[in-house]
């Protein structure tokens, strides 16, 4: 007995021994998993329209990008910085008038979309502080459709103002793209 309580003494400390060295090897595999999955989740960030079509906000936006064929353009190397209406700043225009727009003046759309897009990479920081640096006139910003918009202050919040004098609250900021960044905003903006 006392050969076969050595035995498994033996074995036992075998077990316990090859257990204890187990945690290291899986720690180290959780741990090339996690940073995998970090990586994955990084490669995983779209572009300014794959993020768009991810948001069930933005899908008055997305289709609208859709029917005036820009999401090649947008969905490019860039960067972009993209002034992106919401639904409920769509719903703002008359339903008539946007079902035109989509359906049958795609190159009005077109000139409307562009007008909300920026070449380069503008994140909430610098646009603020390029405000604060235009001083009480405001900053203008040229869009890739050539037109202007007025960037200032209003308690506290960024507020454009379009050609046509409406204005649109950015109510958030730097979205992340894989090419670009996206600022909310409520309502849509309206070239000359």
């Amino acid at each position: 007995m006392n050969k076969l309580t050595i035995a498994l003494a033996s074995a036992a400390s075998l077990a316990i021994a090859a257990c204890a060295e187990e945690p290291a090897e899986t720690a180290a595999y959780e741990d090339t998993a996690a940073a995998d999955q970090m990586v994955n989740a990084e490669a995983e960030i779209g572009t300014v329209v794959d993020v768009a079509q991810g948001d069930e906000t933005f899908s008055t936006l997305v289709s609208a990008v859709t029917a005036a064929g820009l999401g090649d353009t947008l969905s490019g190397d860039g960067p972009f910085t993209v002034f992106a209406p919401t639904n409920d700043a769509f719903a703002k225009i008359p339903e008539a008038t946007l079902t035109e727009l989509t359906t049958n003046d795609t190159e009005t759309l077109g000139n409307i979309l562009t007008y909300h897009v920026v070449e380069g990479n503008v994140d909430a920081a610098t646009l603020t502080q390029a405000i604060t640096d235009a001083g009480d006139a405001g900053y203008t910003i040229t869009t890739v459709n050539g037109g202007t918009l007025t960037a200032t202050v209003v308690d506290g919040n960024v507020v454009l103002t379009d050609a046509a004098g409406g204005t649109a609250t950015v109510t958030a900021t730097d979205v992340t793209a894989s090419n670009g960044v996206i600022h909310v905003i409520d309502t849509v903006l309206m070239p000359q």
